[in-house]
């Protein structure tokens, strides 16, 4: 079973670290999630309360010591 979470991240952020968070779950590179949020928020006008929602409902990556 895969135990695979999605969390903000801690390490690859710019701003809330939700698009670093999402490259990390899906194994891509961070710069064509933020490219994929300019297209929603330029093209159409979602990519804003996407990222928003978002910031404020998923977790923070656990701390590791």
């Amino acid at each position: 079973m895969n135990n695979k979470r999605y969390y903000l991240s801690r390490t690859d952020k710019k701003i809330g670290g939700v698009c670093g968070g999402l490259a990390e779950y899906f194994e891509i590179d961070p710069l064509l999630v933020r490219v994929g949020f300019l297209i929603l928020f330029f093209g159409f006008g979602c990519g804003l309360i996407a990222y928003i929602i978002l910031w404020l409902l998923a977790p923070k990556a656990p701390s590791q010591f």
